[in-house]
C-alpha cells in the first residue's frame, strides 16, 4: 500500500502545526511567501499533503522535524564505556543510558571505549542511516592530549594529509591549545573523516601518540557543559541543524 493510500499523508499545514512549528495560518503565509519546500520543491498549493515519516520539509533552507515520536539525545560518554548495547566482555555499554532515556534509541556512529564525549542517540532510523553511512562525512571537533610538543610543521602535515594503511586522511583544522611541563600537548582537531580511530592513527603517524581523546561537537551540535555520564534531549534548533546536514544534496540515501 502506498503512502497516498494508507492515510499517512496529511495537509502540510496540519503536519507543521501538529509538530509544534507553526500555526496552520502561519504555515499558509510561509507557503505563499515561497519559504517552504517539500523534498526540495517549492510548496505553493494550499492543499498539498505530506507523509511526516517520509517527506522532507524545509523552511528557509532548514529541515524541520516532523516525526512527533522521534527522540534525539546527546550523551557525554564516559571513558571505558563501549558504544554498543551489549558487550561480550562484560564492559559497561550504552544499555544503562537507554534504560534511563526510556525509549529504544540507538547510537549514531561510535566512540572508542577510551574516547570520551559527544555521542548522538535517536530512534530516527533514517537519520542513523544517513549520519552513519561510510560515505557521509560530517564535521567533528575533538580535543586530544598527545605526547610531545606539536609544532607548526606537524600541523601542516596533519592538514595536508597523512598516509595511513587505508589511505590518506587529513584534518580540516588543527590548533594547539596548550602544553604541559610533562611533555604533552593539548590540540583541537576538526575533521570530516568517519574512518575508524582516525585521529589516534594520524597522531601516531606524525609522532605524537594520543593519551586522551574527547569529542566535543558534531556538526552544529556542541556538548557544552554536559557532565560525563549524563544526557539531554537536543533542542529543536539542534535537531534542525542535524536534519539539514543529513538531507543535504550530496547526503547518502538508503540503498
Amino acid at each position: 500500500m502506498s503512502a497516498e493510500d494508507d492515510g499517512s499523508r496529511q495537509r502540510l499545514q496540519k503536519v507543521l502545526s501538529a509538530a509544534g512549528h507553526f500555526s496552520r495560518r502561519r504555515a499558509e503565509m510561509l507557503m505563499q511567501e515561497g519559504r517552504i519546500r517539500i523534498n526540495g520543491e517549492l510548496a505553493t498549493e494550499m492543499g498539498v499533503r505530506v507523509d511526516p515519516n517520509v517527506d522532507v520539509v524545509s523552511v528557509d533552507g532548514k529541515v524541520v522535524p516532523l516525526k512527533t515520536s522521534a527522540l534525539y539525545v546527546m550523551l557525554n560518554k564516559p571513558k571505558g564505556v563501549v558504544s554498543t548495547m551489549a558487550d561480550e566482555q562484560g564492559r559497561p555499554d550504552l544499555s544503562a543510558y537507554v534504560k534511563q532515556i526510556g525509549e529504544r534509541v540507538v547510537n549514531v556512529g561510535r566512540l572508542d571505549a577510551d574516547t570520551t564525549g559527544l555521542l548522538l542517540m535517536t530512534n530516527d532510523g533514517d537519520l542513523v542511516h544517513r549520519l552513519s553511512h561510510p560515505s557521509f562525512e560530517i564535521s567533528k571537533v575533538y580535543t586530544a592530549t598527545v605526547t610531545g610538543a606539536v609544532d607548526s610543521a606537524t600541523i601542516k602535515k596533519l592538514t595536508a594529509g597523512v598516509q595511513l594503511e587505508d589511505g590518506v586522511s587529513s584534518a580540516d583544522k588543527v590548533k594547539v591549545l596548550g602544553e604541559s611541563q610533562r611533555g604533552t600537548s593539548i590540540v583541537e582537531i576538526v575533521l570530516h573523516s568517519g574512518k575508524n580511530r582516525v585521529i589516534r592513527r594520524m597522531m601516531e603517524a606524525v609522532g605524537h601518540p594520543v593519551l586522551d581523546l574527547h569529542r566535543k561537537a558534531i556538526g552544529g551540535v556542541h556538548l557544552g557543559g554536559l557532565k560525563p555520564g549524563t544526557w539531554r534531549e537536543l533542542t529543536t534548533l539542534e535537531v534542525k541543524d542535524l536534519l539539514t546536514l543529513a538531507h543535504r544534496a550530496d547526503a547518502p540515501t538508503k540503498d
